[in-house]
This record gives structure tokens, C-alpha cells and sequence, in this order.
């Protein structure tokens, strides 16, 4: 059984920083290819970055310049640094890895873990 893990989430200001990570566990998974997605309260789940297995990143608009995603491949987790965060960055972040990809994202999520960036 594979879980994911998130932690890191909280509370913070405007202009703040935060970092998620997502340890992996279970069945000899290795996290390779990472996403992370967001929910805001009303709003569905989006993308919010991604790593490939290759080492390649992309990142939703909104947050190029000021999120950064990577992995350790000893630590077998996965990480989200916020930095210059903003009101609109608050929700619930969630991580998603896998051996596999369809359209609905990697095989395994984590629970989840709430950023709230207050004003």
C-alpha cells in the first residue's frame, strides 16, 4: 500500500513563505514524477506545478517566479517551496505521484494539508 504524505501547510502573511513536503511510503514506490494541485474553498482542484521524471518543470501562471518544485531521491519526497505568497494562494494542497498518468494525474494522492495566507 503507497501512501503520500503532506505537511508543511499553516498560516501565514502576505509575502510570506511555506514549504510542502510529500513523503512517500509503501510498496518500494519511488517518486520520480511529482504534481502538486490546489483547491480553493468553491473552486475545483487545479494544477499548480510539476516535476517529470527527467528533472523538467512547469507551473501554473500565477505562480511562476515564486513556487518552486523538486524531489530528493534519497528522502523519496517531494517538495513545494512558496515563497512571495499571496491571499489568492490559500487552500488545500495536495500531491500526486505515481508510476502511471492518465487525465485525472498520477495513481497516488496524499491527504492534503491547508495553506492560508492571510492579508
Amino acid at each position: 500500500q503507497v501512501r503520500l504524505v503532506e505537511s508543511g501547510g499553516g498560516l501565514v502573511q502576505a509575502g510570506g513563505s511555506l514549504r510542502l513536503s510529500c513523503a512517500a511510503s509503501g510498496s518500494f514506490f519511488i517518486i520520480n514524477a511529482l504534481a502538486w494541485y490546489r483547491q480553493a474553498p468553491g473552486k475545483q482542484r487545479e494544477l499548480v506545478a510539476a516535476i517529470s521524471s527527467g528533472g523538467r518543470t512547469t507551473y501554473q501562471d500565477s505562480v511562476k517566479g515564486r513556487f518552486t518544485v523538486s524531489r530528493d531521491n534519497a528522502k523519496n519526497t517531494g517538495y513545494l517551496q512558496m515563497d512571495s505568497l499571496k491571499a489568492e494562494d490559500t487552500g488545500v494542497y495536495y500531491c500526486n505521484a505515481g508510476p502511471t498518468k492518465s487525465t485525472s494525474g498520477y495513481d497516488y494522492w496524499g491527504q492534503g494539508t491547508q495553506v492560508t495566507v492571510s492579508s
